[in-house]
């Protein structure tokens, strides 16, 4: 799935925008710099896409240390 937004970002940006957040703030801001520019449009998307990722890295890491934690 990591790979198919990344892909989406780079040809259609707005699709890896709204596959990895859906209709929103971030959406809308990328349809608007797609509109501008095809490149501010790809960096948006490639920074929404990565950042995602980054940040469901750190929430499954302090998920893991919870469940550890609470284990006897």
């Amino acid at each position: 799935m990591k790979l198919l937004r990344i892909l989406a970002a780079i040809l259609l940006p707005p699709l890896g925008v709204f596959m990895t957040l859906g209709l929103g703030p971030a959406f809308l801001i990328n349809v608007g710099l797609t509109v501008l520019g095809y490149v501010p449009g790809i960096i948006h998307s490639l920074w929404v896409v990565l950042k995602s990722y980054e940040h469901e890295s750190i929430d499954r890491r302090a998920y893991e240390n919870a469940v550890d934690q609470s284990r006897p």
